[in-house]
């Protein structure tokens, strides 16, 4: 490992242990947001500062075995220490490439919640009744997860399925896996209403959003036109006779959204205004990533609706992810919510795209 990068390190492990000694000090812990802003920036720092603490441990370790080497007659000692020293260079090496990926640079969403919205797209019912299968699929993931679900809004197909959906994930680190999800996920199955026994494809478009905060996006409240009505489908009884739904119109902007799963029009209201500020923070990077032009155009694609992702093909029981060109034979555990294998492939492209700066 170069000198920068330890220089680095080691700067790390000094701010750590001054934020440490900070997050005791009485005048900090009056303080609710500064306190939280130390906690935040303690937790980033803990993994990678723990990981080159391991580094310089076994450091030491290589250190002691060649004195060893250097001054031991026993036969026994010195063979324990060459024993000792392969394993600390190989585990060296390995933690060398372990903190060059944790170096690399952090998405800023990675740490937040989503709100995530499937739409039937290409292949109408079959299309819609996919897009209600894909959610399946994420609540089963979320469970394996431990993230909590929350649906914001539903628009239910007759044939079944969705036209459209959004929910909101909550858990750790949440966006960092899903933000992969974004795009056009296409079927090839032989659908229900099919008669004549042939595969049809349809697809249905995912888009995932990094959940914003109030404090990190502001809207003028000029700017909104909010509208209330009388609520259908699932939720309760409540839900038919009052007019707990919220619909929100961006004026500047035309962005619609709408919230009607909520318990009460409060409720529905929070969970519209955090979907409005999410897609208005995406309009917004997109437009800044155009004028630099900087859109990502790597393997690991650039989250559009319009790039096909992955392709679902039931009967060869298969799934390709066309990004990375990774194709398993087991769409029926990736359809029960396993899909971290694929996630866990798309990560280390990403990160192996970063390490050779593109």
């Amino acid at each position: 490992m170069n000198q920068k990068t330890i220089e680095r390190l080691e700067a790390m492990l000094k701010r750590l242990e001054h934020i440490e000694q900070e997050l005791v000090n009485p005048a900090v812990i009056g303080d609710a947001k500064k306190l939280a802003g130390l906690a935040k920036e303690q937790s980033q720092l803990e993994d990678i500062v723990t990981k080159y603490l391991q580094y310089k441990a076994i450091l030491q370790n290589i250190t002691d075995a060649k004195e060893v080497l250097g001054t031991e007659k026993d036969e026994e000692m010195i063979d324990l220490a060459k024993e000792d020293l392969k394993q600390s260079e190989s585990r060296k090496n390995n933690i060398e490439e372990e903190i060059k990926v944790m170096l690399l640079p952090k998405d800023p969403n990675d740490e937040k919640n989503v709100i995530i919205e499937i739409r039937g797209a290409a292949g109408g019912d079959e299309g819609n009744i996919f897009a209600g299968d894909l959610y399946r699929m994420y609540l089963k993931y979320a469970e394996q997860q431990n993230w909590k679900v929350k649906v914001i809004d539903e628009s239910e197909s007759e044939a079944g399925g969705f036209s459209s959906i959004s929910f909101m994930l909550k858990g750790e680190r949440v966006y960092s896996k899903m933000k992969f999800e974004s795009g056009a996920h296409r079927v090839q199955r032989i659908p229900k209403t099919e008669s004549k026994g042939r595969v049809h494809t349809s697809t249905a478009t995912v888009a995932v959003l990094p959940e914003i905060e109030e404090v990190d996006f502001e809207i003028r409240t000029a700017d909104l036109k909010i509208d209330t009505y009388r609520a259908s489908g699932a939720g309760g009884q409540h839900i038919n006779t009052t007019d707990s739904a919220v619909r929100i119109t961006h004026l500047p902007s035309g962005i619609v959204v709408t919230s009607q799963d909520g318990r009460s029009q409060h409720d529905n209201k929070a969970l519209a205004m955090q979907h409005l500020r999410s897609k208005l923070y995406e309009e917004q990077q997109r437009k800044i990533n155009e004028e630099r032009g900087t859109l990502r155009k790597d393997a690991v694609g650039t989250g559009d609706r319009s790039e096909k992702i992955r392709t679902y093909n039931y009967p060869q029981n298969r799934v390709t992810d066309h990004r990375i060109n990774l194709t398993l034979q087991k769409l029926d555990q990736v359809t029960e919510g396993n899909i971290d294998e694929i996630i866990t492939a798309l990560i280390n492209e990403e990160q192996r795209l970063k390490m050779e700066g593109n």
